[in-house]
Parts: C-alpha cells; structure tokens; sequence
C-alpha cells in the first residue's frame, strides 16, 4: 500500500535556584491520565531541572507501601513523539511500579506540562538530555539505588533514551517499544527515500519559515490534531496517517496536553542532529527491542537492532501495529519487560 509521504510527516511533526536532578514536588492534583489510577501505587507530580535549566515536569510512580528504608531499582520513561506522560509513558510508568519499580514518566522540554519557551519546540539533543535529568531526579530519592537505574523509550524517545546511554553510563539498562528514529526520518525520508534534491528543497522551505518566524515572532507550528477528540478517522488519509489519527485524535488516547504538533522549524535541528551513531558503545550495558509484528515502523527498530553489539534482545509482539504499544495493556510485554530490568538492574 502507497504511503504518501506529506501525509506522513505531517503525522510524525504534528505527531528559587535549584540543582540539576534536585526536585520539588508539585501540588496534588485530580487524576489527568488517560488510563484508570491503579491501588497497587503511590503516585506523585514532581518537577526537577535539567542541564539547560528547563523545568521537567514528571509523573513519579512507585509501589505502595514501598520501604524507603531499602535501595530500590528505578526507569525513566519517555513519551511517544507527540504524546505526554499522561497517555503511554504513564501507563508503562504505572505498570512497572505495580511489578516493584520507582518510576517517572515525564514531558520533554518545551512541551505538556515541562517548561521552556517558546512552546511546542522538538530537539534531538534537549530531548536525550530530558532522559538524563531524569536520572539526576530519581538519583536524588534516598530509596534509589543510583547504580540500578533504566529507561525506557516508547516510539521517538526510544532513539532519545539509546542516545541518552551512548554517553550517560549511570543508565544501566535500555527498552525501547515501537521506536521511531526522528532525525533518520526526518532527513532521508520514509524508508531512506528522500532524494538530495528533495532534501534540499526541504530546506529551501525551512530557510523560509525561519525568516518568517523571525518577522511574526511567534514561531509557526505544524498541523495538529483536533483540540476535542473525534469520532470517526477522515476518508483520504494513508494508513500510517490514520493509525496516529486513531491514538491522538479520538477517545483512545486523545488529553489536551497532546497536540502532537511542534514548530516547523523543529526539523533543521534532526536533520542536523543523527541519533544513535555511537550504539554499539552502549555495551556491556543490555538492550531489549520490542516491536510489533504488524507495525509500519519495525525497520528503525530491525535496524537499530542490527547496530547494537550484545547483549541485546529483539522481541515481537504478535499482532501488534505500531500504536498498540501504547496502551494496549492485553499486547504490552509487562512480563518481558519485569523480567528484563529485574536481571539488569539487579
């Protein structure tokens, strides 16, 4: 089936001083997630900084009842590209705290409920560094053992959270579900196919809408989602297209955090910025791959696999499309996913 590659990136884009890593906790707040509040954990917002002096809001998951006398093994959790800590970083998040886990799921700079301005800004390299803040967080809680901490990465934040442990050696194990790498897309197109001449004209268009930022001084995003979910997907849109349009636009996984949209400009940045060059670094430190069988995105994680030196694991869930690993919690490989970090983090 032909996909059409306008439609699909318009999917993917539209898809008090205080210490790194030292954090305050938020006010308590209703319950905002996409998904049903589980008894088996505490859950608490929280904010820290990362290196750039962003504020990182997060979601800190952990068991209840949990002996903050004892050392405890510890993930951060990264959103899809688009999404935001209340959709699927936030039920992974709460998943693995019911198997034993402190856990945060958090928004990247720029965008949900994080700060930075101005808003909706995409970056490879503030985005992977939101992965290590993350650790600087969890490494300041008394009850978390600083040398058994993991993340995991769902779709883009999955090349974010690999980026992230080619250089941050604290993070002792990586999962990625479903990933996506943004800056290979971004500058060779769907499946590698983007021409010089198309990239450059790409570019030509971006060089445009700088000058028009520059003049409006209100930089200009890219197509979004509908603010209120719907009920039906459009006729017209490619099947790629229409999947997201499922998960960000209708009941399924539509919050208004997610506009799923970034500013245009975002791009000069991925196609500047290649993720996951330096992969095979990452060992003796372990890699679990998951994907879906069906999934439109399983050659970036086919890939990546292929890149990354042992130990590492590639595991397929049956039946499963790309967006499945979202929040499908019947098709989510929890066990898998316990007993990897279990092993690692041990």
């Amino acid at each position: 089936m032909k996909i059409r590659i306008k439609s699909l990136t318009t999917s993917l884009l539209c898809l008090s001083l205080i210490i790194p890593g030292v954090a305050f906790a938020a006010k308590k707040q209703a319950w905002d997630k996409i998904f049903t509040k589980s008894d088996k954990v505490d859950h608490e917002k929280v904010s820290y900084k990362n290196r750039f002096g962003i504020t990182v809001s997060a979601d800190k998951y952990q068991p209840k009842g949990l002996d903050k006398s004892q050392k405890h093994p510890a993930i951060v959790i990264g959103t899809p590209y688009g999404g935001v800590k209340e959709q699927g970083a936030g039920i992974y998040a709460q998943a693995m705290a019911e198997r034993g886990f402190v856990t945060i799921a958090f928004d990247e700079s720029y965008n949900g409920e994080s700060g930075g301005k101005p808003r909706r800004v995409s970056s490879p390299d503030i985005f992977v560094e939101d992965f290590s803040a993350g650790v600087d967080y969890l490494g300041s809680l008394a009850f978390v053992d600083r040398d058994r901490i993991g993340a995991i990465g769902i779709c883009g934040s999955g090349a974010f959270a690999i980026t992230a442990a080619q250089v941050d050696h604290r993070i002792k194990a990586i999962a990625t579900a479903s990933m996506y790498d943004m800056s290979r897309f971004m500058r060779n197109g769907w499946k590698d196919g983007m021409t010089d001449e198309q990239r450059n004209k790409t570019l030509d268009q971006l060089a445009v809408q700088r000058w028009k930022d520059v003049d409006g001084r209100t930089p200009e995003l890219t197509p979004a989602f509908p603010s209120k979910p719907v009920d039906k997907i459009p006729e017209g849109l490619d099947p790629i297209t229409s999947e997201f349009f499922e998960y960000y636009a209708m009941k399924r996984g539509h919050h208004p955090n997610s506009i799923a949209a970034f500013t245009k400009t975002s791009a000069m940045s991925f196609m500047n910025f290649p993720l996951m060059d330096h992969i095979k670094s990452i060992s003796p430190r372990p890699i679990l791959f998951i994907m879906g069988e069906k999934a439109h995105s399983r050659y970036f994680t086919e890939d990546a696999y292929t890149m990354a030196a042992e130990p590492k694991e590639l595991y397929i869930v049956p039946g499963a499309r790309h967006i499945d690993l979202y929040d499908r919690i019947d098709m989510i490989p929890f066990d898998k996913l316990t007993s990897f970090f279990t092993k690692a983090l041990k």
